[in-house]
């Protein structure tokens, strides 16, 4: 358990952190491990937490120290009672784990932390325009334009077929990419239809109405 002599201001800055981050409640109504890990998305092991990303941490028998809920922020951190600020972009779950773990060893004794992505929020591309579903698309490994329109239901039947558009954003500066949707059926051009990044836009413009 943690020692009383050595919480003091600390440990008053970390609930008041905890409740902050949305974690309302007595320390009773603290899910366990095991149901935040059913209600957990499905995951890879090698998983790389991003910004906006949802994570739950429980620290065994310390309820105190654990958060329910917390959005990853822009910068990459997370803010964790009585240790401050963590970087968790870039990392996975388990990293993420042993980083906490090694922290909080100054204040308990072999703690017990288990870290869950109760949401995925980084990892999204957006289709917009002439499709039947527009919005966010949760990432799927090897995800290209085809598939990103395939999930956001297909084009709609007034769609600009020859001329959507990927728009990708890194930097500060934006890229663009052309994808003919009737020439890759056709079986020409297959390298436009790229790898999707988390974050690009597959714009899918109505067609353009020709007058003589």
């Amino acid at each position: 358990m943690i020692p009383k002599n050595r919480l003091g201001r600390a440990l008053a800055a970390g609930l008041a952190a905890l409740a902050l981050a949305g974690c309302a409640g007595t320390a009773r109504e603290q899910p366990s491990a095991a149901q935040l890990e059913t209600q957990a998305v499905e995951i890879t092991e090698d998983y790389v937490i991003g910004p906006r990303d949802t994570l739950a941490i429980v620290v065994w028998r310390e309820p105190e120290l654990s958060i329910p809920r917390i959005e990853v922020r822009l910068d990459g951190k997370i803010s964790v009672p009585l240790i401050d600020d963590v970087q968790a972009a870039g990392r996975t779950p388990l990293q993420l784990k042993a980083e906490i773990s090694e922290r909080l060893k100054e204040f308990i004794t072999a703690p017990v932390v288990t870290v869950v992505v109760a949401s995925i929020g980084s990892k999204l591309v957006y289709v917009i325009g002439e499709v039947s579903r527009e919005g966010p698309i949760q990432m799927q490994p090897e995800m290209r334009v085809l598939d990103a329109i395939g999930l956001a239901g297909g084009l709609n039947p007034f769609a600009g077929r020859s001329r959507i558009k990927v728009i990708r954003s890194r930097g500060g500066a934006a890229a663009e990419f052309n994808f003919d949707f009737d020439r890759f059926v056709d079986g020409k051009d297959l390298a436009q239809n790229i790898l999707l990044l988390p974050g690009d836009t597959v714009v899918v413009p109505e067609e353009r109405a020709f007058w003589r």
